[in-house]
C-alpha cells in the first residue's frame, strides 16, 4: 500500500512541475556578455519531440545583440512552424502558427557571464 501511495504522490508532483505549454513565449534577456559562452535552450512542442539550441555569445555583446542572435539560431533550429522575432531590442518572441502545436522553451544552462534570461508565457 505505501507503495502505490508513493507512487501516486510522485506522479502528481511530476504533473504539477511539468513545463507549461503556451502559443506564445517571451524570452527576456538583460546584460551585456562579459564573458564568451554558450545558451542552450529546449524547445519542446506538445506531444513532439524536444530540440536542443544551442546558441554560441562572443564576450562583448550587448543585450540587444544577444537576441538577435538567439533569434537567427531558432529561426533556423524550430523552422516555419513558428515565428521567432525580436521585440523592444532586447526581448525574442516565439510564437506558434496557426494550426501548429503549443510548446514549451526552457533554459538548460547559460555559460555567458552578465547575461541573464527571463521566460514568460504570454
Amino acid at each position: 500500500m505505501r507503495l502505490i501511495l508513493l507512487s501516486l504522490l510522485l506522479l502528481l508532483a511530476g504533473i504539477a512541475h511539468a513545463a507549461p505549454i503556451e502559443n506564445k513565449w517571451r524570452l527576456q534577456f538583460s546584460g551585456n556578455a562579459e564573458s564568451s559562452g554558450e545558451l542552450v535552450l529546449a524547445f519542446t512542442p506538445k506531444d513532439g519531440a524536444r530540440t536542443e539550441v544551442r546558441v554560441e555569445v562572443e564576450h562583448r555583446t550587448s543585450e540587444n545583440g544577444v537576441a538577435r542572435r538567439v533569434r537567427d539560431v531558432l529561426r533556423e533550429a524550430i523552422g516555419e512552424d513558428y515565428r521567432v522575432e525580436v521585440d523592444d531590442g532586447e526581448d525574442v518572441l516565439v510564437k506558434r502558427r496557426w494550426g501548429r502545436p503549443r510548446f514549451n522553451v526552457t533554459l538548460v544552462s547559460n555559460s555567458v557571464e552578465g547575461v541573464r534570461l527571463n521566460l514568460d508565457q504570454e
